[in-house]
Formats: C-alpha cells, sequence, structure tokens
C-alpha cells in the first residue's frame, strides 16, 4: 500500500481523528463526551448520516454552487475558531496603558490559555467570535449556566508573570457606562443615583467579565506591603522588572522637551502635558532605564517620584475602602493574600479586607448585627475557610494602574491565561502606515 493509499484510506483516517478526540475527551475529563465517536466512526466508516448537511455532494463534472461552497467555509472556521478561542488561544487587544512600558496600548496579543489551564465555559451559548456584547446588547444566554471547572495547563501562575483574567468588580455593569467601575461609582455617589442616571444595570457571570491584563505580584499564602512605591512580599523587596515604571514630576528651566524626542524615549505623548506654571511635567511615566536619560537631558532641573502618602484624594479609592486602613497607591499593607483551604479568624476590623471574597466570590449570605456580631449564611462566624486561591495583580505603569490596590483580590477561577506573542501593534497616535509599530511585530511577551 502506497503513501497515498494508506493516508486516504478510511480506518486510518477514523483511527487518528477517534484517536486525537479521546486524547481531548480524556483531557476534558467528562467520559459522557466519548458518545462521540460514534459520530466519527459513522462520518468515516458507515457513513448512514450526512452530518455535514449544508455541503453538497457533487457528481463529476457538476458546476460547483460558490455559495454553497463560502457557507461550507464560514461553518468550519467558525467551529475551528471557536474551538481554539475556548482551549488554546484567544486574541486580546490592551485598551489602557496601565502595563506601559511592558505591553502598549494597541498591542494585540495572543493569550495562551494552556499556560494555566482552559477554563470549560460556563456560559457556552455565545455568539461566536464575542465575548460578552454585540451591538450593543449581551451576546450570550445564561440559559445554560455550568460550574467551574479548569482544564489542566502547563503549569501555574508564578510570581512575576503577566496575566489576564475577568475584571474582578465586573459583575456588575452599568449600561450607559459599559467600562465604569459600578462598586467604585457606587461608593463615592450612592447607588440610587448612579442606577437613575447610568443604569439599568446588567449582572454578568465570571467568565463573561471584562478581560484586563496586569502582573501578578502576590501569589496565594504571601504577605504584600508596597513601601514608598516599591514591593515587598514577605518582607523581601521584589525585582523591579525592565518595564516597570512610576509617575514623576519632571521640573524644566521653561522649555518643553521636543515630541520626538519623548516618542523616541517611549512615553506616550497622548498622555503626557507640559504645565507652565511648574514648569514642567508634573506627570511622566518613566522606567528606571528612561529616568536616567530624562536627568541627562538639557534643560532639566529635577525629576522627583510623585509617592502618595495618607491622607491623600486618592487614598478615599484605596482598597479595602476602611478609614481603619491608611493605605495608599504607593503605601500598602500588609496584607495576606488567600489561600485554599486556609482560615482567617474574622471580626469586624478584617472584615473588609474578606467580604467580597464571603459574597461575591464564594456566594455566601453575610450580614453583621448592630452589636458587631458576624453571621455567614446565618450562623454566627467567628472565622472563615477560603474555598479558592486568590492573587494579588498590579500593572507596570504603577501610578496610571486600576488594579488590586483599587478592587482587592482576582480569584483563581477569574484567570484566563497569559499573554504569549504580540501578533500587531498600532499607535492611535499616529496616522497609518507610521501608526504600525513593527518592532513590536509578532514579539514575544
Amino acid at each position: 500500500m502506497s503513501w497515498k493509499e494508506f493516508y486516504h484510506n478510511r480506518w486510518t483516517r477514523f483511527s487518528f481523528w477517534a484517536l486525537l478526540y479521546v486524547l481531548w475527551v480524556v483531557w476534558l475529563g467528562s467520559y459522557w463526551w466519548l458518545l462521540g465517536l460514534v459520530v466519527i466512526f459513522d462520518m468515516f466508516i458507515t457513513k448512514k448520516v450526512k452530518w455535514t448537511f449544508w455541503k453538497k455532494d457533487y457528481k463529476e463534472g457538476e458546476k460547483h454552487n460558490v455559495w454553497l461552497d463560502w457557507l461550507d467555509a464560514i461553518i468550519f472556521a467558525v467551529i475551528f475558531v471557536t474551538f481554539i478561542n475556548i482551549f488554546f488561544f484567544q486574541a486580546f487587544k490592551i485598551p489602557s496603558s496601565s502595563m506601559e512600558s511592558t505591553l502598549y496600548t494597541g498591542d494585540h496579543l495572543f493569550v495562551s490559555k494552556l499556560a494555566y489551564g482552559p477554563r470549560v465555559p460556563e456560559t457556552p451559548l455565545t455568539i461566536p467570535f464575542t465575548h460578552n456584547v454585540i451591538f450593543g446588547k449581551e451576546s450570550y444566554s445564561t440559559l445554560i449556566h455550568n460550574k467551574y471547572r479548569r482544564l489542566k495547563g502547563f503549569g501555574h501562575v508564578k510570581r512575576g508573570d503577566a496575566v489576564v483574567f475577568g475584571f474582578p468588580n465586573g459583575d456588575t455593569v452599568l449600561k450607559k457606562a459599559p467600562v465604569e467601575d459600578y462598586h467604585a461609582l457606587v461608593r463615592v455617589n450612592g447607588r440610587e443615583l448612579v442606577e437613575s442616571r447610568l443604569g439599568p444595570i446588567i449582572v454578568r457571570p465570571t467568565d463573561k467579565k471584562d478581560h484586563y491584563v496586569k502582573r501578578c505580584v502576590a501569589l496565594p499564602g504571601d504577605t504584600l506591603t508596597v513601601k514608598d512605591g516599591l514591593v515587598y512580599i514577605n518582607s523581601v523587596q521584589q525585582e523591579v522588572y525592565p518595564g516597570i515604571q512610576l509617575s514623576y514630576k519632571v521640573v524644566t528651566n521653561g522649555q518643553r522637551i521636543n515630541s520626538k524626542v519623548l516618542e523616541k524615549l517611549g512615553l506616550n505623548i497622548g498622555e503626557l502635558y507640559y504645565d507652565p506654571a511648574l514648569p514642567g511635567y508634573p506627570e511622566m511615566p518613566l522606567t528606571a532605564a528612561m529616568l536616567e536619560k530624562v536627568k541627562d537631558m538639557p534643560g532639566i532641573v529635577s525629576a522627583e517620584p510623585n509617592i502618595e502618602t495618607y491622607p491623600s484624594v486618592d487614598a478615599y479609592g484605596i482598597f479595602p475602602f476602611s478609614p481603619d486602613y491608611r493605605w495608599t497607591r504607593d503605601w500598602f499593607g500588609p496584607l495576606w493574600i488567600p489561600k485554599k483551604g486556609e482560615t482567617v479568624e474574622l471580626d469586624t476590623d478584617n472584615l473588609p479586607l474578606y467580604e467580597r471574597i464571603i459574597t461575591a466570590y464564594e456566594k455566601n449570605d453575610l450580614k453583621v448585627n448592630d452589636e458587631g456580631m458576624i453571621f455567614i449564611n446565618g450562623k454566627e462566624a467567628y472565622s472563615y475557610t477560603f474555598q479558592q486561591d486568590y492573587y494579588f495583580m498590579m500593572g507596570d505603569n504603577r501610578h496610571n494602574s486600576l488594579d488590586s490596590r483599587y478592587w482587592g483580590f482576582v480569584p483563581e477561577d477569574h484567570i484566563v491565561g497569559r499573554p504569549s506573542v504580540i501578533w500587531l501593534s498600532t499607535n492611535r497616535n499616529a496616522k497609518f502606515p507610521k501608526n504600525i509599530r513593527w518592532r513590536r511585530f509578532l514579539k514575544f511577551v
């Protein structure tokens, strides 16, 4: 038998696809799917059912129907891409500058779901190629809702990883302001005012929350502290990665820095402004390497970090939103990161740290009476045992990032994957073709 005959042999093709299917079912861990082998057997061997019912079988010499051929190609593409998106890779676009100078606004990424293991879809009824919205309306149905389950991946989230995850506060979204943090607005303005002006509200399941990307700085069981803008884990200062930048007040002798020089330095001109009253730049985000270059520029008088100390206006929006915790973005903690199976003693002092975990992420009923007694699911509670792991995420652009310092922990079931490669990068402040950052094309993250 020649190689061509062997390749086209129906038993060879059945064996190949059946083996791949069985391996997928074993990975999936749901053995009811083995019934699909009947379909594969019929497709290649018995051929009793026309499974590709939309596809026309042409007789020899018969003219092809272009529309049916296109329909066949489109259906195949939808099935194939959807399968890849669920279990292997998903496209993602960086929407903000919170990770500059590591990931830029306009970077288009492929996110590896194999890095930490893909999540089995909790809401599988979704319009293909959409995440949560299409034409201003929800693109999914909650008619079918599965429990959270993650398949095996190549590893686990490590300290220092860039991670894509569902926005923890994205469970409730305002119809007229879908990108705003609903919970933050309610804390400042009150629920009634926010919902009357920007509502109605939309409640989203875990796997349909908007995606964020940040760097994991603390793992379950770690104790995190931020001192003077620097991160310490278990009292040890962490590595300052090359892309990490802080905001600096750069004072000049009255002259602006040439915009081309700033662009060459890697700064986002669209988010930089010059204050002639200073004179200089009140908030210039700089990495350690960029800071040295700025200091060496002619006309620079000084460059000092914008470190926030308590009290500050920003401090009132800092997690856990309690006056008992005098924390800012630059002086934060110490904070212990919850770990699955670990138990903490509960009281009214530390309850603000774990309240959202207990209620929103782990679905318990929580009440505190006038005497300060804590009740979980109707029973008085003096402690709480966590049901899953949690992480603490921070953007590399430390002074321009809404991250865990502003909304708390990231649950394990919110983890999507790890950025793997940048396949396209565009600069919204430039016109085509200068807006394409060719040096970032096919760059591994």
